[in-house]
């Protein structure tokens, strides 16, 4: 098997893994299921790998390169093919507002409704559901929320918690998506994560947010922080 059938027989896999529906372009049928991929589709800029449909409607595109294959600038190739999509075919938006590049191995996914869109690492493909929701909240993201989060009632915190959380914010909303706190032991770092892991799940509406306690203690003192009245 060359690389390139690799790479789309992976890419296949993971796809159908996720729930959506493979198919071929001459067996089209978009009433098979919520989500449908379909092959090689023709689109005005040339040839998109996978087409995503979700509900009959077209909202994505995803980019097959063989393993190994370095998907830095691939994204740019990606983009052409969001804008190339016939006015015909029924959207939930032009451009098509999501775009993956994919060697089956490693999976980029850019959202195109960010304030700033990149490309980003994912360990798999969405699931029409998600994407779904996601295209339904229009411009209501996640980062344009995060440049927009209800102002900071600093009750009840030190001042160096209030600092690392609105500085973590400010990281946040210049679109920098990785952040490394550091705190001296004893400085109220449990409870500085769950004040922040609050308002980003009630003001920035994200989904979830997780923590791994390094100790059973801390794992305690999580619980009861995040019991306690936020901000």
């Amino acid at each position: 098997m060359k690389p390139e059938e690799k790479a789309r027989y992976e890419i296949d896999r993971q796809l159908t893994d996720c729930d959506w529906q493979v198919q071929n372009f001459s067996e089209m049928n978009l009433s098979a299921g919520v989500g449908i991929a379909v092959r090689e589709f023709r689109l005005k800029s040339g040839f998109a790998d996978y087409l995503l449909y979700v509900d009959r409607k077209a909202i994505g595109v995803i980019e097959a390169k063989p393993a190994g294959y370095t998907l830095t600038g691939v994204e740019t190739q990606s983009a052409k093919y969001v804008d190339g999509l016939s006015d015909q075919v029924l959207h939930f938006r032009l451009p098509l507002p999501f775009a993956y590049e994919s060697t089956g191995v490693v999976t980029q996914f850019t959202n195109g409704l960010n304030p700033e869109p990149r490309s980003r690492e994912v360990f798999s493909f969405h699931r029409p559901e998600e994407l779904r929701r996601l295209v339904n909240l229009g411009d209501d993201q996640l980062w344009e929320n995060l440049r927009n989060m209800s102002e900071f009632n600093t009750t009840g915190l030190w001042k160096v918690q209030a600092e690392v959380i609105e500085r973590l914010e400010q990281s946040l909303a210049d679109n920098r998506p990785r952040s490394l706190i550091q705190m001296a032991t004893g400085s109220g770092k449990t409870d500085t994560a769950c004040s922040f892991s609050y308002r980003l799940i009630k003001f920035a509406k994200a989904k979830r947010s997780i923590t791994f306690p390094s100790r059973t203690v801390t794992g305690s003192t999580a619980i009861r922080s995040q019991k306690g009245p936020r901000k």
